[in-house]
Formats: C-alpha cells, structure tokens, sequence
C-alpha cells in the first residue's frame, strides 16, 4: 500500500508537506498541493479515514440535499450533470459524498439533525423552495451550505446567468423575424421558472414586443409531459405562435411532439428553443437550439465555495454561471 513516504520520495517534497498538502492546509501553495494530489492518485494513494479525522478534525463528508418537491429533479439530467461535476472536484480533495433526507431508518429526522448525525462538513442544497422551514433551519445554523441553482440572501449559491439566457433566445428568434413568439415556463413556485418567466417578459420589452397572456403557457416542473401538454394547449389557438421558447429542452422535446402530431413541421411552421443543452438535444429531429447552462462551471464552482466555507477561507459568495446560445436546425428566419 502507497504511504506518504513513498509518495515524499517521488515528489521531492518532506513527509509533513505531502501529509499537508493532502489534507488541504492552507499553509501549502496550490502549485505544490497539485504536484502532490496529482502524484497521489497515480500511486493509487488510499487514505487512512480514522486518522485523517483525528488529525483534521472533520468527517471528509458533504451532504447532497434535495427537497421532497424536486424529487423528479434528481433524475433530470441537468442536476445530474452538476452533481457529477461538484462530485470529481471534491473527490480531488479528499471528500465523500452523501445524500440528505429526512428520515434515517425510518425515523422522520430534519435536515440539520440529519447533517449533524452523519457528521458532514458542508451540504449542498437542491430546492425549489429556500423559504422551507427545514431548509430554513439549515441555513440559519451557520452549517457551511451552497445552493445550487438558486439564491439566497443569507447563504451561498450558483446558478446560470437567466437575464442573459432568456435575452438570447428572444434576440434569436426576433432577429429571424419572428414576433409571435410563446413561452413555455417552467413552475413559478421554482427559481428557475419564475426567473425565466420574467425575463422573458423583460426581453419581449427590450424588443418591443407585446406580452400575449395566451402565449404564456406553464409547462410544470420542467419535465416532457409538461411541454407536451403546454404546447396542446398553444396549438388550439386560433392565432398560433411561429415559435416557441420553453425554459427547460425536455419541455421543448415535449413540445415539438406535440408540434409534430398535430401535422405541423419544425422549423417550417413553428420555430422553438429550448434551455440548458443536454446531450438529447443532438439527436432529436430537427436538432434542438437552445441556451446552453454550464453544468461543469457550476459543480465547479459550487465545490469550491463549499469547500473554501469548510477551511473557513470565505463566507457567503454568489455566482452566476454565463450561458450560451447553441444555434441547431429547429428555428428558420420567416423573414
């Protein structure tokens, strides 16, 4: 079994810099840290848990919490791209992962005392619902806490830049000539639905178009069935939209299902533009445009909020991810 001796010998550097250096001490450079964490994992180096929390005194555990609501959230691809993100940083700094409920054993337990029972250092926190009394609870304890996708005036939180989102979407389809344009919007009981449903609204204004009340259509929790229901609801209109925006793609693949059943082609008689870019998007026909979130930048970020709040480096930090246009084959200019 790999030592850190035998990884001191490798590296140049003493046996108590490399001990630092891999339980994340603030008195070892960056540089120095990832020559050293770099070395380790070639050597397939394993720490020893008991000691590691003996000496650091923390668990090398983050929580992961999303509430009951989001429960269908879990399996969205976009949180699992996150999560996945968030995971590979900290696992390069030494961290477990794992999940928070509100039960153990099937016991009913709160989120806190649950953190507080499993040991975890920091937690991040899914949630359509910062102002949830548990969820509330947590955040005013002082429990180093990030929410993603999300923002609070009292805790960290990273999510992707909407205001710049929705603009691009309704620049896009403005400047192919489109002026009857519907959204789509995810619940506004979420953060995101309800910040998308704004600026969309701002958007239209900024291009002096009409807000169209029949235009705007709630599409639930951002899930196929709700697009595809939405965009029923659009098609029996007398004045049908020459395209769509949905704040989230499976909402938008919903849609052009719908589209496509009532005997109607994308692009050529509706355009629509969907928002994150999951890998779907590639492969559906026609190929989804759509606002692309950067799922890598903000597990990044995320991680390094989190773990930065753990060593006691920082307090609250917010950031907000930029977002990108991805221009595929289901708009066309009616100009």
């Amino acid at each position: 079994m790999t030592t850190i001796y035998d990884i001191s010998r490798e590296t140049g550097f003493s046996p108590t810099t490399v001990s630092k250096a891999l339980n994340n001490y603030p008195d070892v450079s960056e540089k120095t840290k990832q020559i050293i964490l770099k070395k380790a994992a070639e050597m397939g180096y394993i720490p020893n848990s008991h000691a590691r929390i003996l000496t650091t005194k923390k668990s090398w555990t983050i929580g992961i919490l999303f509430d009951e609501k989001l429960n269908v959230g879990i399996k969205h691809p976009f949180f699992n791209a996150i999560i996945e993100s968030f995971k590979k940083k900290v696992e390069l700094k030494g961290y477990d992962l794992l999940f928070i409920s509100k039960d153990i054993g099937g016991h009913p337990i709160t989120y806190l005392d649950h953190c507080k029972i499993r040991g975890v250092d920091g937690v991040i926190i899914i949630t359509s619902d910062p102002t949830n009394e548990q969820i509330q609870e947590l955040i005013n304890s002082n429990f180093p806490c990030v929410l993603i996708d999300n923002e609070s005036d009292k805790v960290s939180s990273v999510h992707s830049d909407d205001a710049q989102g929705c603009y691009l979407a309704v620049e896009y389809l403005y400047s192919l000539g489109h002026r009857k344009i519907a959204h789509i919007y995810g619940s506004r009981d979420t953060f995101a639905g309800n910040a998308r449903y704004n600026e969309f609204i701002n958007a239209l204004e900024k291009f002096k178009l009409p807000k169209i009340d029949k235009y705007l259509v709630e599409g639930g929790y951002f899930s196929f069935e709700g697009g595809y229901k939405a965009m029923k609801k659009l098609l029996e209109l007398d004045d049908l939209p020459t395209a769509v925006f949905a704040s989230g793609d499976l909402m938008a693949i919903g849609a052009i299902n719908a589209i496509k059943e009532k005997g109607l082609r994308i692009p050529d008689d509706i355009s629509v533009v969907g928002y994150d870019d999951l890998d779907v998007c590639r492969y559906i026909t026609p190929k989804l445009t759509t606002i692309k979130q950067n799922t890598d930048l903000i597990g990044e970020n995320a991680a390094d909020i989190l773990i930065d709040m753990i060593d006691k480096k920082s307090s609250r930090a917010s950031i907000v991810v930029p977002v990108e246009l991805i221009i595929r084959d289901s708009c066309k200019s009616i100009i």
